[in-house]
């Protein structure tokens, strides 16, 4: 057990190192910063402190070095555009962006796994068929286009939920949440419904595959022929057994809603670290968007780490070889 968690911890390191050199390397061919820094009336002189002073006069080895050795630290650099630590800046955005993927995950989890079941269970039902063709429209649809729409239905011809922004916030602590109020919770529905939609269905058509194929099972029929009550056969036998290859594609998902929250957080300007990266391509902040790249890095490691040990906590005959 402790040797498997090692060798995966070993590997989500190298992972990391080389996710940070690719990173660093091809955002070298975005721009020079040093343009958009500085105004028309600048000199060579103004343009050699500058780089100096930043660091860009090195070459790449060194400047990548001492990147990866400066985000060991937490210490990011200092923003391009607004001339602050990015660490500080990736703390201020991080809850906006941090609840919108929880809620977006719940809801994705939640009603994927519930709507899988149930049209598993009653596949051949009236329900179950309107559940699955209306499923089509969130594997069909562009999640900016669905924002749009919803935008346009809730918002525009409605006027129920507001269109763009956090609403009003709470800090607690070093934390900005938009839980405690009626507005935060009202700017939520929307783009979390949004960036939620696909990786529910997503989740809704994998649960009700694998439990339609486990639910022809040779065991299943034996326990039904004990005599077991369907609920009893439904969730603690086949959706146990179901749960193993969903676990995989619902880590990935999870990891995905925090790294495509962009698209959702720029429709809504939702202000998270998505729409921060967004900002960030448009100003060749290059601290900003190697912060980025590292952070969702991270996230989709950690996640995947998780979804290891979920394994081995699941499946028994993992644990024995």
């Amino acid at each position: 057990m402790i040797g498997f968690i090692l060798r995966r911890v070993v590997q989500s390191f190298l992972v990391l190192m080389v996710v940070g050199l690719v990173a660093f390397a091809m955002f070298r061919f975005v721009g020079d910063p040093v343009d958009n820094m500085l105004g028309q009336e600048r000199t060579q002189a103004d343009i050699e402190r500058l780089r100096e002073q930043l660091g860009l006069d090195q070459n790449f080895v060194v400047q990548y070095w001492r990147f990866l050795s400066n985000a060991l630290q937490g210490d990011f650099g200092i923003s391009y555009r607004q001339g602050r630590p990015v660490a500080e800046i990736l703390i201020e955005r991080a809850p906006a962006t941090l609840e919108l993927a929880a809620v977006s995950g719940f809801l994705a989890i939640a009603m994927g796994i519930a709507l899988g079941v149930f049209t598993a269970i009653r596949r051949n039902g009236l329900g179950a068929s309107t559940i699955m063709a209306a499923s089509l429209i969130g594997v069909s649809l562009p999640t900016f286009l669905i924002g749009i729409l919803l935008i346009y239905l809730f918002s525009v011809e409605l006027g129920w939920l507001p269109s763009f922004g956090r609403g009003e916030t709470v800090r607690l602590g070093g934390w900005t949440t938009g839980f405690l109020t009626q507005s935060g919770l009202l700017a939520l529905i929307l783009p979390s419904i949004t960036l939620g939609l696909y990786q529910m269905t997503l989740i809704m058509r994998l649960v009700r595959s694998e439990m339609m194929e486990v639910l022809r099972q040779d065991y299943i029929r034996f326990a039904r022929a004990r005599g077991l009550p369907d609920r009893v056969v439904n969730f603690r036998h086949a959706l146990k057994n179901t749960l193993v290859p969903v676990i995989t594609v619902t880590g990935l998902q999870l990891g995905s809603i925090i790294a495509f929250a962009i698209i959702t957080e720029t429709v809504f300007q939702w202000p998270g670290v998505g729409l921060l990266f967004i900002n960030a391509i448009a100003f060749v902040d290059i601290p900003v968007m190697a912060a980025y790249l590292m952070l969702i890095s991270v996230m989709f490691v950690a996640i995947n780490l998780i979804v290891d040990l979920l394994y081995l906590a699941i499946d028994p005959r993992l644990r024995t070889q």
